[in-house]
């Protein structure tokens, strides 16, 4: 029949390898999924029991599997049980990272460096502010008031409508809204830069070298913001002092 189109062979078979790479997309997450929800199930069990130990491994397999809230949460509480108070400080910091309005993980976190004689971080207003929300709902309200208010100051007369009152004041609070969001934004950027001190006694040393002078000696649960990086060395500032840690020996806060 003339006019009349088929898909040629080679369409047909892009057509089938793309379903089938999505198909094998949708099973890897839904096994990664299963995956993590066994190990968390097992985490628990394991905590419930006693062997935290094997909690806190169940539990990070879980977290690094499908990272979660409340993967992290009870990773921390693992690693505290297990006396590792470092790590336990690290996995609430990643649990509060994921989910700041959380009470549970701010509430052992206080009581974590309140134990160990630790500072709370020093944040900047930005970065109070960047914990309103979690860290990914800000750049979707960024982009959504900001092109919510070019459309509704630009649409009207693009489809010659008659422009409102409301339709204004609707646009200019938008406009309002996304220039509120820019101190939070830069603040998850900079807040992605603060680390915790993962070991007890760990040397900060003068320069990037595994021969050189310690500065100092950092506690477990310690936060230290990183400056820049060198090799295998990050340069850090702490409430008290800088200086230089190996990369493995802080664990930066950041989930993203």
């Amino acid at each position: 029949m003339s006019g009349s189109h088929f898909p040629s062979r080679r369409s047909r078979k892009s057509s089938a390898a793309l379903a089938a790479l999505l198909l094998l997309i949708v099973l890897a997450i839904t096994t990664a999924a299963s995956a993590a929800t066994d190990s968390f199930t097992q985490g628990v069990k394991a905590y419930d029991a006693g062997k935290f130990d094997d909690a806190v491994q169940l539990f990070q397999n879980a977290a690094t599997t499908a990272p979660s809230f409340s993967a992290y949460y009870n990773l921390g509480n693992a690693q505290w049980q297990a006396n590792h108070a470092g790590e336990a400080i690290l996995a609430w910091e990643h649990a509060q990272w994921l989910n700041p309005l959380a009470k549970d993980p701010r509430n052992n976190l206080r009581f974590a460096r309140r134990m160990g004689l630790l500072e709370n971080p020093q944040l900047a207003w930005y970065e109070i502010c960047s914990m309103w929300l979690p860290p990914d709902l800000w750049p979707w309200l960024a982009c959504a008031t900001f092109w919510g208010a070019l459309a509704l100051v630009f649409l009207p007369g693009i489809f010659r409508l008659r422009r409102s009152g409301w339709l204004q004041g609707v646009a200019a609070a938008s406009f309002a809204l996304f220039l509120l969001t820019l101190p939070a934004l830069f603040g998850i950027q900079t807040r992605s830069h603060i680390g915790i001190v993962l070991e007890a006694s760990t040397p900060l040393r003068l320069t990037p070298t595994s021969e050189a002078q310690y500065v100092t000696r950092l506690a477990a649960g310690e936060t230290a913001r990183v400056e820049r990086e060198r090799g295998n060395y990050v340069y850090v500032h702490t409430s008290t002092s800088a200086g230089w840690l190996g990369r493995d020996e802080l664990g930066i806060v950041s989930r993203n």
